[in-house]
């Protein structure tokens, strides 16, 4: 071989070499990988670590209620009975490190107090078989911690309401719970002159630095005259008049954060009161009932029309908080997962006046799949406001 071909064919290589090199030193682009490779779950998982986190207190010397929405789409169906025993035995957990008092349930607790007939794919369980279900639910709590109930329409009568009749009191005496009873202060009669929690009133002192006096006046549905003017007639006695008092009652409050005008039961057609006949009767004269807590309304898979909030003023130009938690149409409507587990967290801060609302699933919660939906952060469901 010449000098010269030989130099030709050195060059030759060399600037093949070269084009090769810059060739497979250019961007991705030229071979992209797969699309799917670009969006997986363990990727957007690494963009934002550490984000899931359980409740905790956000100053060491606050503490909490609980509000449980209805539970009747809970209580009908067998296989959603596990998700209350999951938010029940969460409670017993974080009892302690959120410093919770009581448990406030919002009523309805079955779907049908004395039902008859069972419908496929919705019910499978008749009305006092789903009392004692409930029933059954609520002893993971008894002797642990305080819960105050509440009855709903659906606690009533046949469907809903027609009558006063109810398996409530059978299922839940005055004894049933002895660290609610400790609490216990006063009972009304109900509608067939018993003694039962159907109204009743709890008192409880909340934890140091805190301690101030607490009231709880719970009220059946459709609360008649005679219910309201024995709440008013307790709440105004000397004894409670420091007292910060809640009205715990099933329909109060719309989605809107107005007070509901009327009611379509029977038993609202009776005599019963609905939303804002009890706010005029009951909560606008009591110069200490500063928050009024219900449930009830709700709509299939609509989260903001089961759940609203809204400030009034009383008598005595005091302001008191109007909050309503009902989330049993979410995950799959009315008689779908029963609500998903969701429920309210109320912390009362040091300072007295300021009290934070959160909304978190312990369902959600226990797997590390699902976590990132365990909380809601709307502003329906995340928000402050202070009552001096």
């Amino acid at each position: 071989m010449n000098r010269k071909l030989f130099i030709v064919l050195v060059v030759m290589c060399a600037w093949m070499t070269a084009c090769t090199t810059t060739e497979s030193a250019k961007p991705a682009k030229a071979n992209p990988p797969p699309k799917a490779a670009v969006a997986q779950p363990k990727t957007a998982a690494k963009a934002k670590p550490g984000i899931f986190r359980m409740p905790v207190l956000s100053h060491p010397d606050s503490w909490s209620l609980v509000v449980i929405p209805d539970v009747q789409a809970y209580t009908e169906r067998p296989r959603n009975h596990g998700i209350v025993d999951i938010m029940n035995a969460w409670i017993l957990d974080f009892m302690e490190p959120l410093k919770i008092q009581q448990v406030l349930f919002t009523g309805d607790l079955v779907f049908r107090n004395d039902q008859r007939n069972l419908t496929p794919d919705r019910n499978s369980l008749l009305g006092k078989e789903q009392w004692k279900a409930f029933s059954r639910l609520m002893e993971r709590l008894d002797g642990r911690i305080p819960y105050i109930l509440c009855t709903g329409n659906h606690d009533y009568g046949n469907n809903s309401a027609e009558n006063r009749n109810s398996w409530f009191d059978y299922y839940f005496p005055t004894d049933r719970n002895p660290q609610t009873r400790k609490h216990l202060v006063a009972c009304n009669y109900n509608a067939f002159g018993m003694t039962t929690l159907e109204n009743a009133a709890y008192e409880f002192t909340a934890p140091a630095p805190d301690n101030r006096k607490f009231l709880v006046i719970s009220l059946q549905f459709a609360p008649t005259d005679a219910d309201l003017k024995w709440a008013a007639k307790l709440a105004a006695l000397p004894r409670f008049k420091n007292h910060f008092g809640i009205v715990l009652t099933h329909s109060y409050l719309a989605w809107t954060g107005e007070r509901l005008q009327q009611e379509r039961y029977r038993l609202s057609k009776e005599g019963g009161n609905a939303g804002e006949a009890i706010f005029q009767k009951l909560v606008f004269p009591a110069k200490n009932i500063r928050m009024v807590i219900c449930g009830h309304i709700a709509r299939a898979d609509i989260w903001e029309r089961g759940v609203s909030f809204s400030m009034a003023e009383n008598a005595s130009g005091k302001k008191v908080a109007q909050m309503a938690f009902n989330t049993q149409a979410i995950g799959g409507g009315f008689h779908g997962s029963g609500g998903d587990g969701w429920l309210r967290l109320l912390e009362f801060m040091p300072d007295r006046k300021t009290i934070k609302a959160t909304t978190f699933s312990p369902l959600f919660a226990i797997s590390p799949s699902t976590r990132h939906l365990a909380w809601k952060h709307d502003e329906r469901s995340e928000f402050t406001f202070t009552l001096d």
